[in-house]
């Protein structure tokens, strides 16, 4: 497992959907509500999941992207590619997932699901 801590994704044991549902679990574990994982495969060159999640306050939002950021460091050595932050959304790249987290008007407006669905790849968690 040190090894793994040191390498990024692309070198590590980790399938992008264990990263996805890794990713969702540090979400439900902090609180994070209508936690989602989109699977992309095939539809997409973005990434091969979203993990989608929605929060009540915008210090939420927040808390829940920095606390997967610094799970994922910590435990696999993973570094997000990139972070786009507005204060009610906040998604983060890491290669083959993208984490999108919401607060919960933002996420009704967009409606992320809805774009992504095509009847058997959203896992509702």
């Amino acid at each position: 497992m040190d090894n793994i801590k040191k390498m990024s994704l692309e070198k590590t044991e980790m399938s992008s959907s264990s990263l996805a549902k890794e990713i969702a679990n540090v979400i439900l574990d902090k609180k994070g509500k209508d936690v989602v994982i989109i699977n992309l495969k095939g539809k997409t060159i973005i990434a091969d999941y979203f993990v989608l999640a929605s929060a009540k306050s915008t210090v939420a939002v927040r808390a829940l992207a920095d606390n997967v950021d610094e799970k994922l460091s910590k435990e696999y050595g993973i570094e997000p590619r990139g972070r786009d932050v507005d204060a009610k959304w906040i998604a983060v790249d890491y290669g083959c997932v993208i984490v999108h987290i919401f607060h919960e008007d933002m996420r009704e407006f967009y409606k992320l699901e809805r774009l992504w669905d095509d009847g058997d790849n959203i896992e509702r968690l």
